[in-house]
């Protein structure tokens, strides 16, 4: 599986974002997108979550599942946590399975292994941040997608969880997955580098 951008150009406000974007990741790799705030790499995960279009040049994923899109193959991670503070950890994760669709796998198992296991039952109010990462985190492991897009991941992990999320990451490509993120620290997992310019 292989995917790749080809002068990839995004406007937003009636600013130009960036032009002449090339990049490509393949199966069992990680493409960490740096640079400075406003240099676009929130907006390059957002067009390949299809939230976004591009204003010129193409994307393409190859070895998918061809009747499906790359954003219904693919996870976005956002900045926020997309959690409702009156449900419950359990909840919020039914959610998010249920709405996703394909192939799902158990809440349960997916809470312990970003160690939540023990706050199934508690109220995502009184989650803390780095709790509610991990939270959103289990989101990756409950409904199985074969791309990543994570923006700023890691952000409000402990160093437990950033050691965690490295092997939650190290198992996903193993079983072949690509992984696009945006991050301006470390993944603590070798990673292709994709550098954008500085914002106007």
């Amino acid at each position: 599986m292989r995917l790749s951008g080809r002068q990839i150009s995004c406007i937003r406000g009636g600013r130009g974002v960036f032009s002449g974007l090339d990049f490509e990741a393949s199966s069992g790799e990680v493409l960490a997108v740096v640079g400075p705030n406003g240099s676009g790499k929130t907006s390059l995960l957002r067009l390949l979550a299809g939230l976004l279009a591009p204003a010129g040049g193409s994307i393409e994923l190859e070895g998918g599942e061809a009747e499906l899109t790359l954003p219904e193959q693919a996870h976005y991670l956002g900045h926020r946590d997309a959690l409702k503070p009156a449900l419950s950890v359990r909840e919020n994760l039914s959610f998010w399975r249920d709405f996703l669709g394909g192939k799902a796998g158990d809440v349960s198992e997916s809470l312990s292994a970003v160690g939540l296991g023990h706050a199934i039952h508690l109220p995502a109010a009184f989650l803390s941040a780095g709790q509610r990462r991990r939270l959103s985190i289990a989101r990756l492991l409950v409904v199985r997608r074969s791309v990543w897009l994570l923006d700023e991941p890691t952000s409000a992990l402990d160093t437990a969880g950033q050691d965690l999320f490295v092997g939650v990451m190290r198992e996903h490509l193993a079983g072949g997955g690509i992984i696009v993120a945006a991050t301006h620290t470390p993944l603590g997992i070798e990673a292709r580098e994709l550098r954008m310019g500085g914002g106007k």
